[in-house]
């Protein structure tokens, strides 16, 4: 595995990028620690791995950094994503706070922002998507300017074409350690938009950092760095 820092994020690029995802949540999740977790199949990945280095999370929380306004069981869902990648499969789960997205985005972001007040994420688990959105922070979209709250509804920015709730920067940038996961060649540009150029609202991922940012990814994702 190689590792480089590039404008204060270190960049790790691994052979197994989702097993070593995994790694991270396993040691936050020993610790008891508040988790955000995110959507996608490389996410996914790092939850089979998470899932079977450590079966038991007794004192983790766990909580999902945006959500689409569909219903827990819908195949779009990363709640059902994570559910049955991760949750279903541990012998003693973490307490989930799950975004309650069938309320509607705006009931739902209003309800989570209240559920979020006090809390502190140690670790954030963060995609990156070609238009170098994370989260469901899409490219010049209102929620990047977003500082009092911790939770808002936010517009689809991309297939499926559905409203979403996501996580805001403030609630972001106090994260202990935020960890992007990337692989393959589509997400290349992506990447180095968000972490070799200057910060810019055309690539939300630029602008979203915790105390700590590493960003995980394969050969391929990295091979515009």
């Amino acid at each position: 595995m190689a590792i480089r820092s590039l404008n204060g994020v270190a960049i790790h690029i691994a052979k197994e990028p989702a097993r070593l995802a995994g790694g991270w949540l396993v040691h936050f999740a020993s610790e008891g620690a508040q988790i955000a977790l995110s959507g996608g199949g490389t996410a996914g990945a790092a939850y089979d791995a998470a899932a079977e280095l450590l079966p038991e999370w007794p004192d983790a929380h766990v909580w999902f950094g945006d959500e689409r306004a569909v219903p827990p069981d819908d195949e779009r869902s990363n709640y059902r994503l994570a559910r049955e990648r991760l949750l279903d499969r541990l012998r003693i789960p973490p307490a989930v706070h799950r975004i309650q997205a069938e309320l509607g985005a705006s009931a739902a972001a209003e309800h989570y922002d209240r559920e979020l007040d006090g809390v502190s994420l140690d670790l954030a688990l963060n995609g990156i998507g070609a238009d170098g959105h994370t989260a469901s922070l899409f490219p010049k979209a209102p929620a990047l300017d977003e500082r009092e709250r911790r939770a808002v509804a936010a517009e689809a920015g991309l297939e499926p074409f559905v409203e979403r709730v996501t996580l805001t920067p403030p609630l972001f940038a106090a994260t202990r350690l935020l960890v992007y996961l990337a692989t393959g060649a589509s997400k290349a540009e992506a990447i180095r938009r968000a972490f070799a150029e200057e910060p810019s609202p055309e690539t939300p991922a630029s602008l979203i950092r915790g105390v700590e940012t590493i960003a995980i990814l394969d050969a391929a994702a990295a091979s515009q760095l």
